[in-house]
């Protein structure tokens, strides 16, 4: 019998990812209050969501896999929360011109049957080029990442505004480390390919 799959997630961008996998899953929005806590570290934060997310989504679930997964982006130690607006996404594209920014991409399968945490946490290190400001009025215009820690997305037209990305899995930049999670889930035993 199979057993049922899960993304604790409400974010479009990761259930396109989870789709390359081939698998059948639900959508399960987790309610998780996405809070900050006093001194914790980014990874840290990425993790305690990505868990707390799994754990929220599968309430009332018996015998299932759910999937949550959180990513904190840091400049300097400084996070960058999705935007929301046209003016923070241009302010932080601007703070992020010629920097590095960190990218905490936590992942948590949670067994539902055992009540095991299986997790992952991804670094991804994203280089940008020195963008000058008609750039970067351009791009948000063009691309509006509203809704993107970072204001970008590398999937599309944000990847112009880097001069190198260091990863190991570069569908964590976009939220879903699917190298790690293929992984995490042949090991519960379904089969990925």
């Amino acid at each position: 019998m199979r057993r049922q799959l899960v993304l604790g997630s409400t974010s479009r961008y990761r259930a396109e990812l989870l789709r390359r996998l081939s698998l059948e899953f639900e959508l399960k929005a987790p309610g998780t209050i996405e809070s900050t806590c006093a001194g914790e570290p980014p990874a840290a934060r990425a993790m305690r969501l990505a868990t707390a997310k799994a754990i929220d989504a599968s309430a009332g679930l018996h015998d299932a896999l759910v999937i949550g997964s959180d990513q904190v982006a840091e400049l300097d130690g400084v996070l960058l929360d999705k935007p929301g607006s046209v003016e923070r996404a241009r302010a932080q594209l601007k703070a992020c011109s010629g920097h590095a920014v960190n990218f905490h991409t936590a992942l948590c399968v949670f067994d539902t049957r055992s009540r095991r945490q299986h997790t992952h946490l991804d670094l991804t290190r994203v280089h940008f080029r020195p963008l000058s400001p008609e750039e970067i009025v351009r791009y948000v215009e063009r691309e509006q990442p509203l809704d993107c820690a970072g204001s970008f997305k590398c999937e599309s037209l944000g990847i112009s505004l880097f001069h190198r990305i260091e990863t190991h899995d570069p569908t964590a930049l976009v939220g879903l480390p699917l190298i790690a999670l293929a992984q995490l889930l042949r090991e519960a035993g379904i089969e990925v390919p």
